[in-house]
């Protein structure tokens, strides 16, 4: 079964109260020049109390003989209407560390069992995925895949009742000309996806 084959059937306005995940919320605050303004924007109702982050997306490498290959993922998302090129991701748990959820939503996702990567800090700063429409922010991990490990030859993600989740890789030399070629065929490209293949072509054509 293919995320390409999942269908909206309707879009309605949803009120807070009849929310799970998100609620909208209207700020007032004042500019630089003192004036009162007000800003519309949307809050995750799923951050646990005692922790700083919503969740995280995960830079996973895996360790080829041919050279290095990020790991993907396709997912339908609704919210676009379409397939999506994503890094694997989720929210933490209570009282779960950065590092600890990216290894069990990495496993959970996708079947591979990973270390996080000690020599690149393993963590990034804390990012906002859109800060001018949600509060929503994540630390990207950076993990590497030892494909000669015996747990990643027979994968066995244990995906939810409502996740649809293809995995596949991409040499990351590959990975801007990979984009744009999925891009064409019809999928959305991810922010996270999307900015480490602008990273990796920038230092190519300044030779970073």
């Amino acid at each position: 079964m293919s995320g390409s084959d999942a269908k909206i059937q309707s879009r309605v306005p949803l009120e807070n109260t009849d929310a799970r995940w998100v609620k909208l919320v209207k700020t007032n605050y004042t500019d630089p020049n003192g004036k009162a303004r007000t800003w519309e924007s949307a809050e995750r109702l799923t951050r646990p109390v005692n922790s700083l982050i919503d969740g995280v997306g995960i830079v996973a490498i895996l360790e080829k003989p041919s050279g290095p290959e990020l790991l993907l993922q396709k997912q339908f998302r609704p919210p676009v209407d379409k397939v999506c090129i994503e890094v694997p991701a989720g929210l933490v748990d209570d009282g779960e560390s950065p590092a600890v959820c990216a290894i069990r939503e990495l496993k959970e996702e996708t079947g591979y069992v990973g270390e996080v990567m000690k020599d690149t800090g393993g963590v990034s700063p804390l990012m906002y995925n859109d800060p001018g429409f949600c509060n929503t922010n994540l630390n990207m991990v950076h993990i590497k895949i030892d494909m000669s490990r015996p747990e990643n030859q027979d994968l066995k993600p244990e995906l939810e009742e409502n996740e649809f989740i293809e995995v596949f890789s991409v040499p990351l030399k590959n990975l801007y000309a990979e984009c744009r070629r999925l891009e064409k065929e019809g999928y959305a490209i991810d922010a996270r996806v999307g900015t480490l293949a602008e990273g990796f072509e920038l230092a190519r054509k300044w030779k970073l």
